[in-house]
């Protein structure tokens, strides 16, 4: 095996890492909620009395988060990610990836850092098999798809 020492990021990883953990850790403490992207927008399709505006304002810091990092880094210090497909493709990724998370239960980022911190069974196992999947897809594209 050889590492991809171009793309490979530990600083930038770890540093990603903890300010997630952070903000899920101030997250439930001022809130007193699960800070799952799944479950805040989930909560948008059913929504109760006075539950609608932090979502929104949530989404919508999440989304215009990417415009505003690129005014504050300089110009070249982080490349944008490529994408090397079709929006056809996106789309069905798109929908595959929201039937999984709400036949999941919750996201992957939802399970694996908020869900394993609160020591959740079904967080545990739901991890266990993202990441086995995960696993299992890399060696079948980088060893068995040619």
């Amino acid at each position: 095996m050889e590492i991809d020492w171009i793309h490979f990021t530990p600083w930038l990883s770890m540093g990603g890492g903890l300010l997630l953990g952070l903000a899920c850790a101030a997250f439930i403490l001022i809130n007193g909620r699960i800070l799952g992207i799944s479950g805040i927008l989930g909560g948008l399709l059913f929504p109760r009395f006075g539950d609608i505006a932090w979502r929104i304002s949530f989404l919508l810091g999440m989304g215009c988060a990417p415009m505003i990092m690129n005014y504050i880094m300089p110009l070249g210090v982080l490349d944008a990610p490529r994408i090397d497909t079709g929006y056809l493709a996106v789309a069905a990724a798109g929908l595959l990836v929201g039937f999984g998370t709400r036949y999941g239960s919750g996201c992957t980022s939802g399970h694996g850092v908020c869900g394993l911190s609160r020591l959740s069974p079904r967080s545990l196992v739901s991890t266990l098999i993202f990441m086995g999947f995960g696993f299992l897809i890399v060696y079948v594209v980088r060893h068995l798809v040619e």
